[in-house]
């Protein structure tokens, strides 16, 4: 892919991803960086990583994980259509996560959920319940 006059040829992997709108800030790029949440071509990286075109990155958001390559670099935050042009999720990734998210929204029926908060006498028996199983 050529390169464009203004775009920068290599870029930080956590500018990027801010510049992607993966990440709010650059420090919640850097930290899930360094918690191995980011991956380059199947390894974990440093933050300085310097991606170039056409890297392969796997990104783990809560429960989705994403794998993405990349077809433009920019250092700049802009708006979210602009940011979408930086990248392309392949298709397996795609229908992974859809595939995963239907699953929970299935098994999201099975779990009973309470219909209110326990009141001050039930907290005191879930605790004298808890502390007697030992």
């Amino acid at each position: 892919m050529s390169q464009h006059p203004d775009q920068p040829a290599k870029v930080r992997l956590d500018k990027w991803l801010w510049a992607a709108r993966f990440f709010k800030t650059r420090s919640l790029a850097k930290a899930a960086i360094d918690g191995g949440k980011v991956h380059l071509a199947g390894q974990r990286v440093k933050v300085s990583k310097e991606i170039a075109i056409g890297d392969m990155l796997q990104i783990r958001q809560g429960f989705d994980e994403k794998v993405i390559q990349v077809i433009q670099l920019s250092d700049q935050r802009r708006g979210a259509p602009d940011a979408q042009l930086l990248y392309q999720e392949t298709a397996d990734s795609i229908a992974k996560r859809e595939a995963q998210a239907l699953a929970r929204k299935a098994a999201g029926g099975m779990i009973d959920r309470p219909a209110h908060r326990p009141n001050k006498q039930q907290r005191r028996q879930i605790h004298r319940f808890k502390n007697t199983r030992d």
